[in-house]
C-alpha cells in the first residue's frame, strides 16, 4: 500500500481540519500508533505541503510505511520547527482495537451528545480508523466534542 492520492480526511473533518490548520485524525492515529507526538504550534510550522503529505499516509499496518512516516515527520520537525517529535509509550491495548465492547468514554459522549450509544453490532461494523476516530473524539468525557456527532452520522451511528 503506498501514500493516498489526497490527505486523508473524514467528511466531518474537511470543514473542522481548517485547511490542515488543525492535525487530523489520519495524522493522530499515525502519531499514537507509532508512540509519538507534536504539538498544534509545531504541526503550524510544518509547510501546507508537509502537512498534506504526513495526512496522506495509510492508517492501515504497513510496517515499511511506519518508518517512512516517522522519518518524514522527523525530518519536517528539524527543517521547519527545530525540534523533534516528542517519542511517547504506544497503548499496547488501545480500546478502539477491540470491536467487542463500545468503550465507556463513546458511551458517555454519546449521551453528553444526546444521542444513543453505538450498538455493539454498529461498533464492531466499524473499522478500526472509524473505531479510533470515535475513541479520540471522546477522550474529554466532561464536554461534548463538536466533530463527535457529525462522526456518528458519517458512520451510519445516528440520525
Amino acid at each position: 500500500m503506498g501514500l493516498y492520492d489526497a490527505a486523508r480526511l473524514f467528511g466531518f473533518e474537511v470543514e473542522s481540519s481548517d485547511n490542515l490548520r488543525f492535525i487530523p485524525l489520519a495524522v493522530r492515529f499515525n502519531l499514537d500508533r507509532f508512540g509519538m507526538r507534536i504539538t498544534l504550534d509545531q504541526w503550524q510550522q510544518l509547510p501546507h505541503a508537509d502537512r498534506v503529505l504526513l495526512a496522506r499516509f495509510p492508517v492501515e499496518d504497513d510496517a515499511e510505511l511506519e518508518k517512512n512516516f516517522d522519518l518524514a515527520l522527523e525530518e519536517m520537525m528539524k527543517t521547519h520547527a527545530n525540534a523533534a517529535p516528542e517519542q511517547i509509550e504506544r497503548d499496547p491495548e488501545p480500546v478502539w482495537a477491540h470491536a467487542d465492547a463500545v468503550p465507556e468514554a463513546v458511551i458517555r459522549q454519546s449521551s453528553l451528545c444526546g444521542i444513543s450509544a453505538p450498538s455493539l453490532d454498529g461498533w464492531g461494523k466499524l473499522d478500526r480508523f472509524q473505531r479510533y476516530a470515535l475513541a479520540k473524539l471522546s477522550r474529554n468525557t466532561d464536554k461534548v466534542n463538536h466533530d463527535f456527532l457529525p462522526a456518528m452520522r458519517e458512520f451510519g451511528l445516528a440520525d
